[in-house]
């Protein structure tokens, strides 16, 4: 599962396509409707914040706008509105930016060179519409693997 902290619009379609369906996921599983996936890090900064509900619900609503920008089709009924503080901002530190853009642009060198190459220039990525920028090293509840823990 990958809730990404960056912005919506650095995904490819493979990502943001992913990021809808485990966003769903986590909504899921924050509302207790399944087993699997409980204690995933990914959803600490949600379970975190006083209504986690609420989080994970606006993650969604931003998600879903940034689909429409993008072209994707999205089903729009799976945004529950009456659950979005559109004005809800995370902490996201710039670690854990870092660490995601060089996750993604992993990604992207194996499966969407353009993609890729439209990241290369990007020295300071942003992050969704849903976090604030704080500085810090990587977020202690991410999976660091293997050399993407480099980045500060």
């Amino acid at each position: 599962m990958r809730l990404w902290s960056l912005d919506f619009s650095y995904l490819d379609s493979r990502g943001i396509t992913a990021c809808w369906r485990e966003s769903l996921l986590a909504r899921k599983v924050l509302e207790g409707h399944t087993s699997g996936y409980r204690n995933h890090p990914q959803l600490v900064r949600f379970k975190e914040y006083m209504d986690p509900l609420v989080a994970i619900n606006t993650y969604i609503f931003h998600l879903y706008r940034a689909s429409l920008l993008s072209g994707y089709s999205f089903d729009g009924s799976k945004v529950r509105e009456d659950m979005v503080n559109a004005d809800l901002k995370l902490s996201v530190t710039e670690g854990q930016l870092a660490y995601e853009m060089g996750h993604l642009r992993k990604k992207l060198a194996v499966r969407d060179q353009n993609k890729f190459n439209s990241l290369s220039i990007i020295s300071n990525p942003a992050p969704n519409p849903m976090f604030t920028v704080i500085q810090g090293e990587i977020e202690k509840w991410e999976r660091v693997s293997g050399d993407e823990g480099n980045h500060k």
